[in-house]
């Protein structure tokens, strides 16, 4: 009996595992992709987005107040729509994780900014709008998975042929650090590779 319900419990373990490692990415993609579409859309209109005055004040102060708030509003709205439509179709992904990295590395400025604005209690308790801040990491986390797919890579859920595939790509990366070294061991010199 317990025998075959460990045999039941692997089959499903296993279908489970290899249905979320077939499709997972895409609904991280898609799904990351809604996020930013959604987000960017409300900042279209004014008051509907918690975050609003926040970006705004943001990019006022960093542009030392050339980039007023009835201009980098509509312009990050347009950013996080691009980002979104970018995801949700899987297209020209390369330049779609560069602009979401770079909103990133924008949307963490304001705990160094406006550190009021985002603490109740530094450094531990957050505003709704500080939540809202460190919650990015959970999307840079998901663009870091994404952005390891675009070569044409994936999720494999079979232990064993991660493991080959692991093998085959520290193989790789040591024959390419061999090719970019000369017979004794030194860098080639910047002629050699013309």
């Amino acid at each position: 009996m317990v025998e075959r319900f460990q045999e039941l419990f692997d089959q499903v373990d296993e279908a489970l595992t290899t249905w979320m490692a077939r499709y997972g990415v895409l609904l991280l993609r898609v799904s990351l992709g809604i996020v930013f579409f959604w987000f960017g859309i409300l900042k279209f209109f004014p008051d509907l987005s918690p975050a609003q005055d926040l970006a705004a004040n943001t990019i006022e102060l960093l542009t030392f107040g050339i980039v007023q708030e009835n201009i980098s509003v509509p312009f990050l709205a347009g950013w996080e729509v691009l980002i979104g439509l970018g995801l949700i179709t899987g297209k020209y992904m390369r330049i779609t994780l560069l602009l979401l990295f770079m909103q990133m590395l924008g949307t963490i400025t304001p705990i160094f900014l406006f550190p009021d604005e985002v603490f109740t209690e530094f450094p531990y308790a957050l505003t709704l709008e500080g939540q809202y801040i460190i919650k990015n990491a959970v999307l840079v986390s998901a663009g870091l998975v994404i952005g390891a797919t675009v070569r044409g890579g994936g999720v494999i859920a079979d232990p064993d042929a991660t493991q080959i595939a692991r093998t085959q790509e520290e193989s790789r990366r040591a024959e390419r650090k061999q090719q970019s070294k000369g017979s004794n061991g030194n860098p080639l010199p910047l002629d050699d590779y013309a």
